[in-house]
């Protein structure tokens, strides 16, 4: 039990960070790492030698999808006499609160599949087999999704970040235009 606590315990920081960025809410997110934790205690017992850090964060990433999963076939639920004004919107005091909340709103325009990699990745300072084997891929589908991951981050920051390739030319309709005049 002591081995298992001084293995476990300095993780929980880094598991609280994945989980809010993951679930976006402080409450869910320790609801989250506290199912973590709970299913690591009563499963210490199947983990492989070694990697501590990546089974934990697996646990957390696989939670994380289930939840996923159940709340979008029940959607959100929010209990009316709990709730105040409060906590449906914040206004921001600090241009720095500003530019943070910009940028997680611009990680969450990313798809599942990259935004994970490049938590896990970038944040969380997995190596990329550590992130594939949470994550239940190859090393290379990390790389490439990492990648583009960052791309479209940095594409969303710039505010040039569409469906359209930026090497594709729209191209207009001429077909209801009155003909140009030339000068004649």
């Amino acid at each position: 039990m002591k081995d298992m606590l001084l293995q476990v315990e300095p993780l929980i920081p880094a598991l609280r960070r994945y989980a809010r960025a993951l679930v976006r809410d402080r409450a869910n997110a320790d609801d989250l790492v506290q199912d973590c934790l709970e299913r690591a205690v009563s499963r210490w017992y199947q983990r492989r030698d070694g990697a501590v850090r990546a089974w934990l964060f697996t646990i957390l990433h696989n939670l994380a999808i289930n939840q996923f999963r159940q709340s979008a076939s029940r959607g959100r639920h929010v209990p009316i006499d709990e709730t105040n004004e409060d906590s449906f919107g914040e206004a921001a005091v600090q241009e720095q609160k500003l530019m943070y909340q910009d940028v997680l709103n611009k990680l969450a325009k990313l798809p599942e599949d990259q935004r994970a990699v490049l938590l896990l990745v970038a944040v969380e300072d997995l190596s990329y087999a550590d992130a594939a084997t949470v994550l239940n891929i190859p090393v290379g589908t990390v790389m490439s999704r990492l990648s583009r991951a960052r791309e479209r981050l940095q594409q969303e920051i710039e505010g040039a970040a569409d469906d359209t390739p930026k090497n594709v030319v729209p191209i207009r309709s001429v077909k209801n235009e009155p003909p140009a005049d030339h000068g004649r």
